[in-house]
């Protein structure tokens, strides 16, 4: 559609390095630290410390795919433009389809965490209005423009790290002499919960991706993408773990054992109150902003390729976003946020996000020895890190995404076919037979 996209408005390269960071930072520490902690914590104990390295390790391989990935094609879509560009269409699709499925699930989980905080503050009984609202709310300050939707981003994500360095320093001490509270730090026999625990917690990682999603708005792609992304992920596992460390040290796991029990145990203490409040409802607001702004943008792309309604793939000439486009975000999480259950959403996130990787990762191996900024092993690493942790996610989970995936490539090869006039009973066959072209490396 080059010819369509090049007569309309343009997006706009206005973020640097600092904003590119902020950008991930804001997407990867609201979730992670106030629901996936308590979440890991509950299914690995102590070794939840375990799985956050484990957890950044993929995330790092991950990133190192995506931060080349991005500097080579600095486009809005993330590997839903990589797959159509290094691998096929299909593959492309699936990738944008399950980015789409897994972030607007933690979208919701952002919007229902905002609430529950309000809510357990309050002493309110329905979060659900509240949660809708915190996304129409967002969605406003997304549509005002990249420039300003930055700079409410940064003034966020402030807050939330502080918020944060104040709790740690708070509980630091304490934490180190309560060494009986990280005992086992690792039992043998429960491996499969710290994978488990790891394939959640790595989902508290990825935030990262908005960088390369953004790829069309950053200044520089080349050089400041794969810098932001290796940073941000450096700054995240830093502050997970001391959090971790400080809130297993202070409370015990088993006061964690919730997808929310981070939080809240630490604003049930008397002399963090009114910080930990703040910084867990700005943090979910900040994810909610960063995660609209990315999906967003992936839909705008799968709209110039034709996998969704042109309309999506317009940009406003006063503002230059994809105005339709984030709109039909919101409402997709608006619908996610009607399941109520944060673990639900959490834990479909997390499956989807690793196909989503696996496809980054597999993008990345196709590249030229020309292009790549990085060595090819760490690719092949974190492909393999994603499809195994992919069959940690409970099996319910596991199999309403595979069924999305199916259900998403029928969608496309239909809607293509209907607008090539083609038979409609060849729209199935197509949507598998090329999904194993394009994947050796070559």
């Amino acid at each position: 559609m080059p010819g369509e996209t090049s007569q309309q408005p343009q997006l706009k390269r206005v973020i640097g390095l600092s904003g590119a960071m902020m950008m991930g930072l804001g997407s990867i520490i609201g979730t992670g630290v106030f629901v996936s902690l308590g979440i890991g914590a509950g299914i690995a104990g102590p070794s939840v410390l375990l799985a956050i390295m484990l957890a950044a390790g993929v995330a790092m391989c991950n990133g190192l795919s995506s931060a080349q990935l991005a500097a080579n094609h600095p486009v809005s879509g993330g590997t839903y433009e990589y797959g159509h560009r290094w691998l096929n269409p299909s593959l492309g699709f699936t990738a944008g389809w399950m980015f789409l499925c897994a972030k607007s699930a933690s979208s919701a989980t952002a919007a229902l965490g905002f609430a529950g905080y309000i809510a357990h503050a309050t002493g309110m009984g329905a979060s659900l209005p509240l949660a809708v609202g915190v996304v129409v709310l967002v969605t406003v300050i997304a549509l005002s423009g990249i420039e300003r939707s930055n700079r409410v981003n940064i003034v966020i994500v402030s807050i939330v790290i502080l918020a944060l360095m104040i709790f740690v320093g708070a509980g630091f001490s304490s934490a180190v002499k309560n060494k009986a509270a990280f005992q086992p730090i690792f039992d043998g026999g429960k491996l499969t919960d710290l994978l488990q625990a790891t394939a959640l917690m790595f989902v508290a990682f990825t935030g990262y991706g908005r960088i390369a999603t953004l790829g069309e708005e950053v200044a520089e792609p080349r050089r400041t993408i794969p810098r932001a992304v290796i940073v941000t992920l450096l700054i995240s596992m830093t502050l997970y773990l001391l959090v971790a460390f400080v809130g297993i040290g202070v409370n015990g796991f088993e006061n964690l054992d919730g997808s929310l029990a981070l939080a809240e145990k630490s604003v049930s203490n008397a002399a963090l109150p009114t910080v930990m409040l703040v910084g867990a409802t700005v943090a979910m607001v900040s994810v909610l902003l960063n995660l609209v702004l990315g999906l967003s943008r992936v839909v705008l792309a799968m709209g110039r390729h034709g996998d969704l309604p042109k309309a999506t793939a317009r940009i406003s000439e006063s503002t230059r976003v994809p105005a339709v486009a984030t709109v039909g975000v919101a409402v997709l999480i608006a619908g996610w946020v009607c399941v109520g259950d944060v673990k639900l959403t959490w834990s479909f996130s997390a499956f989807t996000v690793l196909v989503y990787y696996a496809i980054t990762n597999l993008c990345a191996i196709r590249m030229k020895p020309g292009e790549r900024l990085y060595p090819i092993w760490p690719a092949y690493l974190g492909l393999a890190a994603c499809l195994t942790l992919a069959f940690f996610v409970d099996w319910g989970i596991w199999l309403t995404g595979l069924g999305l995936i199916i259900i998403g490539l029928a969608w496309r090869a239909c809607f293509n076919a209907k607008r090539a006039t083609a038979s409609p009973r060849r729209c199935f066959r197509r949507s598998g037979v090329v999904l194993g072209r394009g994947l050796l490396p070559g």
